[in-house]
C-alpha cells in the first residue's frame, strides 16, 4: 500500500481577505436585540431553579427540616404551654411555618458566595444585561424554595389536625405575604455573601441574625406572657408581625395593622440591602 500524500497549502495560495470583508462580517451584521431587565431576572431565576434539579440534596432543607420543626415543638411543648396538642398546633403551625421559610432564606447568600468563589460572577460582569440580573434571579430562584416549604409544612399540618378557618383563600393570602416579605428578607444575605469570604462565614453570619429575631418573637408563645421590657423588644420586631399577620390570614381575620407593618418592613429591606448590595456588587 502506498502511503496517503499530504498536500500542503501555501500561504500565497489562499484567497486573501480584506479588512473592508473582515469588518462586514463582524461589524455590519445585526445584533441580537439585548435582553430586558425582566427577561435578564427570569433567566437567572431558572438558572437557580435548575441547579436544585440538578442538586436535589438542596430541597432537603424545605422538607425534612419543616417535618422536624412543626413535629417537635408541638408534640414536646403542645400540652404544656395550650393544655393540648390539637389546640398548639392552630397557633403554632403557622408561626413555625413563618420561622421555617424565614431561616432557609440565608441559603441565598450562600449561592452568591459560591459563585463568586468560582469565578462565575466575573463571566456575569462581561454580559451585555441588566446589572441587578443575577441577584434578582437568585432570589426569584429561591421563591421556589419558599413555596415548596411552605406546601410541605402545610400538609404535615393538615394531618396533624390543624384546621385554618380562612380556608383556602386565607392560606394562599398567608403564603403569598411570607413569600413576599421572604424575598425582602434575602436581600440581607445577598449582602453578606458579597461581604464574606466563604459560604461558611456567611452561614455563620446568617445563623446569628436568624436565631435571634425568629426565638424573641410570638412564633412560639403570645407575648403577652413575656415581661414588660421583653414585650417592647418583641411586639416591635418584624418577624412577629409577619407570624400575627400570616396567622390571622389563615385564621379568617384581616389583621391589617399586620399586614401594613409586613409589607412596609419588606419595602424597607428592599430599599435598604438592595442598594447596599448593588453597590457593593458594582465594586467587587
Amino acid at each position: 500500500m502506498s502511503a496517503p500524500t499530504i498536500t500542503e497549502t501555501r500561504p500565497e495560495e489562499l484567497a486573501p481577505v480584506s479588512a473592508e470583508d473582515l469588518a462586514r462580517v463582524l461589524v455590519d451584521t445585526e445584533r441580537p436585540p439585548r435582553p430586558g431587565a425582566l427577561s435578564a431576572a427570569v433567566t437567572f431565576g431558572w438558572r437557580a431553579v435548575l441547579k436544585i434539579k440538578h442538586v436535589p440534596e438542596q430541597l432537603f432543607d424545605v422538607t425534612m427540616f419543616p417535618i422536624m420543626m412543626v413535629l417537635m415543638y408541638t408534640y414536646l411543648f403542645g400540652g404544656a404551654l395550650a393544655g393540648s396538642v390539637t389546640a398548639y398546633l392552630q397557633f403554632l403551625l403557622p408561626g413555625i411555618l413563618v420561622m421555617s421559610v424565614v431561616m432557609i432564606t440565608m441559603y441565598t447568600g450562600v449561592s452568591v458566595n459560591t459563585d463568586i468563589q468560582k469565578g462565575v460572577f466575573d463571566r456575569f460582569r462581561t454580559l451585555p444585561i441588566w446589572r441587578p440580573a443575577p441577584m434578582v434571579g437568585y432570589l426569584l430562584g429561591d421563591l421556589f424554595r419558599y413555596v415548596i416549604a411552605s406546601v410541605v409544612m402545610l400538609a404535615v399540618g393538615l394531618i396533624m389536625g390543624f384546621r385554618p378557618g380562612g380556608g383556602v383563600t386565607g392560606v394562599l393570602a398567608g403564603v403569598a405575604l411570607l413569600v413576599v416579605f421572604s424575598f425582602a428578607f434575602s436581600w440581607i444575605w445577598t449582602m453578606f455573601g458579597l461581604l464574606m469570604r466563604t459560604e461558611k462565614a456567611v452561614m455563620g453570619i446568617s445563623m446569628m441574625v436568624i436565631f435571634p429575631v425568629t426565638f424573641l418573637s410570638n412564633i412560639f408563645v403570645d407575648p403577652r406572657t413575656m415581661p414588660g421590657w421583653l414585650q417592647a423588644l418583641v411586639n416591635n420586631n418584624p418577624i412577629t408581625h409577619l407570624s400575627a399577620a400570616v396567622r390571622g390570614l389563615m385564621a379568617g381575620q384581616w389583621p391589617a395593622t399586620e399586614i401594613a407593618w409586613t409589607l412596609g418592613w419588606a419595602g424597607a429591606l428592599v430599599v435598604i440591602f438592595g442598594t447596599l448590595t448593588m453597590r457593593l456588587y458594582n465594586r467587587k
